[in-house]
């Protein structure tokens, strides 16, 4: 997804690139003079490192609470770990569905503000709860602190994507 916003700017800028050439009779000097203006004040181009850093995060995020569980949902070890925390088995297949539905809410562009961000506090609660799950029933070990870098992962996603979009909801 954050190549298709790279691209789009290109054709933006190929609009732009005609436009002024229309504009010029054709002067490529000065079309290259207008493109550079238009680069330095960095009207057209993106926030590229803000929007790479929000869709590095993202998709880590993606793939950690949307697709392993979809897909390893169903299999013994999954099973075995929700029951040895203590919950009982249909508890494990809401929460794929709702991890599965919270990631389609973050990585789908122009869903309403006010979802995303029930989608990030809806994480944001997964990752506290599964580390006080596993250090109440394991101790404190490898696996109590995982989630917290998960979750840490989730805080970088959340405060570019109030960068990129505004703090309005």
């Amino acid at each position: 997804m954050a190549f298709g916003s790279y691209f789009n700017v290109q054709n933006i800028l190929k609009k732009i690139r005609i436009n002024v050439d229309k504009t010029n009779n054709g002067s490529r000097e000065e079309t290259a003079e207008k493109l550079q203006t238009i680069n330095k004040n960095k009207k057209l181009i993106p926030m590229k490192k803000e929007k790479l850093i929000f869709w590095s995060a993202t998709t880590i995020i993606a793939l950690f609470e949307g697709v392993m569980p979809a897909l390893t949902s169903q299999t013994e070890m999954a099973k075995e770990g929700i029951q040895h925390l203590g919950y009982p088995a249909y508890f494990g297949n809401a929460l794929v569905i709702f991890k599965v539905l919270g990631v389609l809410v973050l990585v789908i562009p122009n869903l309403p503000k006010r979802m995303k961000e029930w989608a990030y506090a809806g994480f944001a609660f997964d990752f506290i709860f599964a580390t006080i799950s596993h250090g109440a029933v394991d101790g404190i070990n490898g696996e109590t602190f995982f989630p917290l870098i998960v979750f840490a992962i989730l805080a970088v996603s959340y405060i570019y994507y109030t960068k990129l979009n505004g703090n309005q909801v």
